[in-house]
């Protein structure tokens, strides 16, 4: 996939993906996490898409352990790092480690190791070009409530006050947007600076750890905040990561709404869904006629959701709403769209059809709440 200078993140260009985490240990864990991971590095190396990885030990600090993996693309880490195997795998690991941190980078340029050196000489594996944004990071998280708690969710989700967004001099936290459809709870956010700062800085204010604790009884999956591996178990399988994301080469207009549409993906389908829709925004975004400004598709297993910014109300124009333009592209969705899920069965050919599904897809608005010099 050929990817637009106005695209500033996509897990669909086709590079080789190098993923690097920085683990912080306990001190005497160091030989218990060495066995730990002998015996996860034998199963990651069956994953489809895994080329290779490393484990280092710092030479400075006994405690500080570094893990490097390579992947043929960015599409079969995220399905891999989002399983519920991975998520067993990595367990006898968090005994073992205070703190980490991961990143995640497309292989642009590479140097030695019998390897073409230049984009032209290999580019199905390295990225193309470089990528420009905003200094924006997006993430979302999605769970489930109890049905017929949701009325009460969305009362708590509405009614917290804000934490205060500037994190430090560096980071800020710009905007959160919640939504809901039926029990299912997305939260997206956007920071300036490093994300997983913003993000734990969040966990740790108060008017946030309160809504936490209210929402606990009404969720479909226990946690237990107080109890670091609960937690951890809750925030992997909530993780909802973003995928693409693209704004039109052309100054904001007024009045943008934003929504959130949610397309269950038939089981198995979920990247391919994801996709199609990050095609179809990056095409979206050179149109200047196109209602659709910006667009974040998330991702996670067969859930896929993608929350859009749009002039004018989104019924005025179903087909770009939806992402749907362009020769037979309303098939391709609906071969992998599982229209029982939300209940638009039949062919996404007719018109009936195409509002039904974005009257079904667009998703409750909670809160949308923007810091205050954004």
């Amino acid at each position: 996939m050929t990817v637009s200078a106005r695209v500033s993140q996509s897990a669909f260009d086709g590079s080789r993906l190098r993923v690097i985490l920085l683990l912080d240990l306990y001190e005497g864990a160091q030989q218990q996490f060495l066995e730990a991971y002998e015996l996860m590095r034998k199963q990651v190396a069956a994953v489809p898409g895994h080329i290779s990885d490393q484990l280092c030990q710092s030479i400075e600090n006994p405690s500080q352990w570094l893990i490097t993996s390579e992947w043929e693309s960015a599409p079969p880490f995220l399905a891999w790092v989002n399983s519920e195997d991975h998520v067993e795998v990595v367990k006898p690991m968090h005994s073992c480690v205070r703190d980490t941190r991961s990143t995640r980078y497309s292989i642009l340029r590479e140097t030695g190791g019998g390897r073409p050196l230049t984009a032209d000489a290999a580019p199905a594996e390295l990225q193309a070009a470089v990528r420009v944004g905003d200094g924006v990071a997006r993430h979302a998280l999605t769970f489930t409530v109890k049905p017929g708690s949701e009325s009460k969710v969305a009362e708590i989700l509405a009614g917290y006050d804000s934490p205060r967004a500037q994190v430090d001099e560096t980071t800020r936290l710009r905007r959160t947007s919640l939504f809901m459809h039926g029990n299912r709870v997305v939260r997206a956010v956007e920071v300036e600076g490093d994300l997983l700062t913003a993000l734990r800085h969040v966990a740790r204010q108060p008017e946030v750890r309160a809504v936490e604790e209210a929402l606990n009884p009404y969720l479909e999956q226990e946690r237990d905040l107080t109890d670091p591996e609960s937690a951890r178990v809750f925030f992997t399988r909530a993780a909802l990561p973003a995928v693409h994301h693209v704004v039109a080469d052309r100054p904001a207009p007024a009045g943008l709404r934003r929504h959130a549409l949610y397309y269950p993906a038939k089981e198995g389908r979920g990247m391919e869904l994801a996709r199609l829709l990050a095609e179809q925004d990056a095409t979206a975004a050179g149109e200047p006629d196109n209602p659709v400004y910006g667009s974040t598709v998330f991702h996670r297993d067969d859930i896929v959701v993608r929350l859009v910014d749009i002039t004018g109300d989104v019924d005025l124009d179903p087909i770009a709403s939806l992402g749907l333009k362009g020769p037979r592209k309303a098939e391709e969705l609906e071969r992998l769209l599982d229209g029982a899920a939300i209940g638009v069965e039949g062919s996404l050919t007719t018109d009936r059809n195409i509002n039904r599904l974005l009257s079904h897809a667009d998703m409750l608005p909670v809160t949308d709440r923007t810091s205050a010099d954004s």
